[in-house]
């Protein structure tokens, strides 16, 4: 019972040891502690060199053919490839290159050709709807002309006729009953001379008497027809057929008013229907057009080289294969035709002004190994490429092409390279790496044995920079800077990171 306390005492010994120790061990070795060394950076230099300085830009870059047939996606919105031929296949000129998915334009042009049928119904419908108003206007003005017509036809044979005929008969009545009235005074007056002598009774004698009167009263009568015949009738008469014609000229003005809008109304239909007609048949012609655009043919002979597109952010666009889908106004392939080659290149706005069109070029194209060709800047942008604000907002790279003077069979749109542009080629001065160059302040330093030292700097490529004072040849300078260095601030350029190395180095 003894023995088992001692043999686990014996057990925990050793393990309390190596607490200590990895206690001890860890005291001495944190920061300050006392078996720390003082830790050295391993410094790394170079020898300030003199000789020639070939002051150059370098970017990389892509073949492509000077001059070149491009094959450009026409259709309106995004369409699908269905086939095309195979990159680097030689088709000849009117060869059937691309085809692409026209379906939906095609299902458009069934619903846009019964449109135009319609249009075309409703066109001729109101082109006879308007020459029918047009013959009905004519026999609506022929009658109103007519009605006109004889109403003052009427008027005139009253006036004419009807009335001086009247007015004559009247007359006639008034003398007739005259005559009348005188034959029966004389009959009664012999009548009363004969009843007076007893030749005759009175009873023929009051017949007498009464036909008398009767004359007298018919002549009378005659007399009051004549004047309500030239006071009533007739100005009534007369102001009936003034009141015809006045109505027969306004019913003639109506009607030709009405024919006249009538036809203003059918016309302006004609004229809509034809205009929606036009408009519909250049809809369904303009579907037609875009269907006809979905075969692509070859414009040239040559070989077939599928376009490279640049995505928006600066990446790789979208490959040009069967089944991908391509943007209106895409290029899609292009036929290299004889002329030679170029390169284009992107170059960042901190090295474009110094490059300007003439400057030669050496191109090395990886395809190509070993191979120098030579070349001139042909063409540099004057604005920025859109596509590298969408990659970097702040950065800015300019197009810049560069032809090629002795290019290779070998050579092949699309292929990838290396442009070196020689911007100024000094015979002899002094030249450290850009990494060994830091800005403090105002001044550009350089550090040889830990130690700052300022120095002029002249004419700089994006690997040497060029020593105008301030070093001598076989001087060492160090590539970063010393532990413990604080650039000062340039009050001149406002850079927020105050000490950055003006030329690429590292402050470490």
């Amino acid at each position: 019972m003894t023995s088992a306390p001692r043999k686990s005492k014996n057990r925990t010994l050793p393990v309390v040891v190596v607490l200590v120790l990895a206690g001890i061990a860890w005291g001495g070795l944190r920061d300050g502690g006392w078996w720390v060394e003082e830790t050295k950076s391993e410094v790394v230099g170079q020898t300030v060199k003199r000789g020639p300085l070939r002051i150059t830009v370098t970017q990389r870059g892509n073949l492509a053919a000077i001059n070149s047939a491009k094959i450009i996606n026409e259709l309106e919105g995004n369409v699908q490839i269905l086939s095309l031929l195979e990159e680097g296949t030689f088709v000849k000129e009117g060869d059937l290159v691309v085809t692409l998915d026209s379906s939906g334009f095609e299902d458009l042009e069934v619903s846009r050709d019964i449109a135009v049928q319609n249009s075309q119904a409703a066109v001729t419908k109101a082109e006879q709807e308007l020459e029918i108003q047009k013959s009905q206007n004519t026999s609506d003005l022929a009658q109103a002309q007519q009605k006109l017509r004889f109403a003052k036809d009427d008027e005139r044979k009253y006036l004419e006729g009807d009335w001086p005929q009247s007015l004559q008969a009247a007359e006639e009545s008034i003398v007739l009953a005259e005559e009348e009235v005188a034959q029966a005074k004389d009959r009664l007056e012999w009548s009363e001379k004969l009843n007076e002598e007893g030749f005759l009774t009175r009873t023929e004698l009051e017949t007498d008497k009464l036909s008398y009167s009767r004359s007298q009263i018919k002549h009378d009568q005659a007399k009051r027809s004549k004047s309500l015949l030239i006071d009533y009738d007739n100005p009534k008469q007369e102001a009936v057929y003034a009141a015809a014609i006045t109505e027969a000229e306004r019913e003639l003005e109506r009607v030709s008013l009405q024919a006249k809008a009538r036809l203003v109304d059918l016309a302006a239909t004609v004229t809509t229907s034809t205009a929606r007609l036009e408009l519909e048949a250049e809809k369904l012609q303009k579907l037609r057009d875009q269907i006809s655009k979905s075969k692509l043919y070859a414009p040239v002979s040559g070989y077939v080289v599928y376009a490279q597109q640049q995505g928006r952010w600066g990446s790789q666009g979208d490959t040009i294969e069967e089944g991908a889908t391509v943007r209106e106004r895409q290029e899609i392939i292009t036929i290299p035709q004889s002329g030679g080659m170029m390169a284009e290149a992107s170059l960042h706005e901190s090295v474009i002004k110094m490059v300007e069109e003439g400057m030669p070029v050496t191109v090395r194209v990886d395809a190509i190994p070993g191979t120098d060709f030579l070349g001139s800047v042909e063409f540099v942008a004057l604005l920025p490429d859109s596509n590298s604000y969408w990659a970097n907002p702040n950065q800015r790279l300019f197009r810049t092409q560069i032809s090629i003077s002795d290019f290779s069979g070998e050579m092949r749109p699309g292929m990838s390279c290396g442009v070196e542009i020689l911007v100024r080629e000094i015979p002899d001065t002094l030249f450290v790496p850009v990494q060994a160059v830091f800005r403090s302040g105002e001044n550009s330093i350089c550090f040889v044995n830990g130690e700052p030292r300022v120095v002029e700097v002249g004419a700089a490529s994006q690997l040497w920079v060029e020593i105008l004072t301030g070093l001598t040849e076989g001087e060492v300078v160090e590539l970063s800077s010393p532990l413990g260095f604080s650039p000062k601030t340039d009050p001149n350029q406002g850079d927020d990171s105050p000490g950055g190395n003006k030329y690429g180095g590292n402050n470490s």
